[in-house]
């Protein structure tokens, strides 16, 4: 936030620390962006919890590729058991790891930070995500650069 030199600005926060995380995925062809309910924490069940969103979301087709990055719990001990029961319908996949830039959900989170979660002013956390959810429902949809993925652009 830009103020005259010797001015600081007043950042409220929403308590002690608070935080939510979120869990979403971007279709690859149309660039919808499918965000689960936030958890308290980053970790194997909110990544589960997003799987089955994705499988209730997406009923109408038979399987599912997420691309993940190499974050400990996309393979933990409950993703591998929510694969065997779901695996015929849900395959994941993994980044190179320290490959960011490979994985356009990555810009999705860096335009939010930017754009709500850095300069907000919201007196509660509660606000806070009804914020970030607004301004989901206004971006609605995301552009996907095809070229990191050559054998979508034959499809």
């Amino acid at each position: 936030m830009w103020k005259r030199q010797g001015q600081q600005a007043e950042v409220e926060t929403p308590g002690d620390n608070v935080k939510r995380h979120l869990a979403g995925s971007l279709h690859w062809r149309t660039g919808r962006l499918l965000v689960s309910r936030p958890g308290t924490r980053r970790d194997t069940r909110l990544f589960v919890e997003h799987l089955h969103d994705l499988r209730r979301w997406l009923r109408r087709y038979r399987r599912i590729h997420v691309i993940c990055d190499n974050a400990r719990f996309h393979n933990s001990r409950l993703v591998r058991e929510f694969l065997r029961h779901w695996g015929h319908r849900i395959t994941i996949h993994f980044l190179p790891k320290r490959a960011p830039q490979t994985n356009p959900i990555e810009r999705v989170w860096w335009h939010l930070h930017e754009e709500i979660t850095r300069n907000h002013r919201c007196r509660t956390i509660e606000e806070l995500i009804d914020l970030t959810y607004e301004w989901f429902e206004r971006s609605k949809r995301f552009e996907i650069e095809t070229s990191l993925y050559p054998s979508a652009q034959a499809t």
